[in-house]
């Protein structure tokens, strides 16, 4: 929330960054109204961001004299939210609502001069949101919010993007007015930026129905900095008309179904995928289960001891454990262990992360596993818990099925989706006997892990599981 300014005569509240870089909001709920009077703390509205739903408060004691939207408008960061009444005085008079909706039916003009009312007599927001973003999720410099005279450009012949996201641009040689952007109303966000400068051949620059021009990046050859120009090429491209008779429910992109789909797009146009799968034998591992659980006196899945094995093999594989830095072009291997936890719910997949997984036995996986998949299907998770993963795993057989060929959770380089066990008739030393078999479906990228490495590193989770007494020793 750091840049975003609030107004010392406390007139109005501006929609503050709640956190990590978000540069709009979906208002789901009022929880005030029209001449209401509310306390300092005391929660206004309902927000959904691309990552949680967050609860937005209050920064002081006043009247309610206008809400600047209504549920499912969404808010860019630096709009209006809600004007208070003046002292001893009546409920304001409605003005005009900012939002993304409204902006694409609107001139530019009012925008920015709404833009520079809600920035005159400012003072640093002290932070007022529910769910505190501490230091640790601080983003580059060169993506931190700067206070500008507008907070959204648009334009005739202008792209639309936010000032930090035409600071990158600047920052990258991109030529912004010629991006097309993918975000909400087509506006361009940091990710469109980073493909044109990775070179991804899919992200299109200047769109007409029947033309895309495609950027090409081109590293200055003259120079030592890392300057990135681009040069165009022309695709034609034909839409199809989508029949849209006897449509049901039209859902908009929004929030975590939005995001879902930026970063399993990005994931796919960037990492090299590659799949290998195995089976594990974990006969005598659900017999150790069995055993856990009547100790701890609790369900315990076989997830919490797939976790263990995956931290042990990571140790004795770290380049798994990494994230790739393209911008910069480095592969960083972490010490740490942050496991994300692929959780399914009804407002679309999240990913929560279990820090330092690896100090951790399988008790407290589990508890941790429930918690955070529980905080995650009631909107709840702390944002802090949904970044920072290192490698993830995605618990398919929970709802069937076998093998898989899981996206990487970019910029993460490997993934690894558990499936159903089932009995089978297995051998052993010429002996047929009744096992439960553990299918496993490692995805890593090819750019970073070897296909060998990745086979080396599947083979080492498999021996772990199959040996209960090794894995479960301290």
């Amino acid at each position: 929330m750091a840049g975003v300014k609030q107004p010392d005569d406390k007139s109005h509240f501006i929609l503050p960054d709640l956190g990590e870089g978000v540069h709009e909001a979906e208002l789901i709920k009022w929880r005030v109204q029209v001449g209401d009077t509310v306390k300092e703390h005391q929660t206004m509205a309902e927000m959904e961001t691309d990552k949680a739903l967050v609860e937005v408060p209050s920064p002081w004691n006043g009247v309610i004299g206008e809400l600047c939207g209504k549920a499912g408008d969404t808010i860019l960061v630096g709009s209006v939210l809600v004007r208070y009444a003046a002292k001893n005085a009546g409920v304001v008079a409605p003005t005009k609502t900012v939002s993304v909706a409204a902006k694409q039916h609107a001139a530019p003009a009012p925008v920015a001069a709404a833009k520079a009312d809600a920035k005159s007599d400012a003072t640093e927001d002290a932070g007022t949101v529910v769910g505190n973003v501490s230091g640790s999720l601080g983003v580059p410099s060169r993506f931190a919010r700067q206070p500008e005279h507008e907070s959204v450009s648009s334009g005739a012949n202008k792209s639309l993007a936010t000032p930090a996201v035409r600071r990158i641009a600047k920052e990258l040689g991109v030529n912004i007015q010629q991006v097309r952007g993918t975000g909400r109303g087509g506006r361009v966000t940091a990710s469109d930026l980073q493909a044109v400068s990775q070179g991804a051949a899919e992200v299109a620059l200047e769109t007409t129905a029947s033309r895309v021009v495609i950027a090409q990046p081109i590293k200055n050859s003259n120079t030592n900095d890392n300057t990135v120009t681009t040069t165009a090429s022309t695709l034609s491209v034909a839409y199809p008309n989508v029949n849209r008779d006897g449509v049901k429910e039209c859902i908009p992109f929004r929030g975590i179904r939005r995001k879902i789909a930026q970063a399993l797009d990005l994931s796919v146009k960037t990492a090299v995928h590659f799949t290998v799968v195995d089976s594990a034998d974990v006969t005598k591992l659900d017999r150790k289960r069995k055993e856990y659980a009547a100790a701890l006196g609790t369900k315990l899945s076989m997830l919490p001891f797939v976790m263990l094995a995956v931290c042990k093999a990571l140790r004795k594989h770290p380049t798994l454990n990494a994230n790739v830095d393209d911008a910069n072009e480095e592969i960083l291997i972490k010490d740490p262990i942050h496991l994300g936890c692929a959780v399914d719910t009804d407002h679309g997949l999240m990913v929560p992360v279990l820090r330092n997984a690896h100090q951790k036995n399988v008790g407290e996986l589990a508890t941790l596993v429930k918690e955070l998949a529980e905080s995650c299907k009631q909107r709840t998770v702390a944002r802090e818990n949904l970044v920072g993963g290192t490698f993830t795993m995605s618990n398919v057989g929970s709802y069937g099925g076998t093998f898989a060929t899981p996206i990487i959770n970019y910029p993460e380089v490997a993934i690894l989706a558990v499936g159903r066990a089932k009995e089978q008739v297995l051998t052993k030393d010429g002996a047929f006997y009744a096992g439960l078999v553990l299918p496993l479906s490692l995805s890593c990228d090819h750019r970073i892990v070897d296909g060998a490495e990745g086979a080396r590193f599947l083979n080492t989770v498999l021996g772990f599981l199959e040996n209960p007494d090794k894995l479960l020793a301290s």
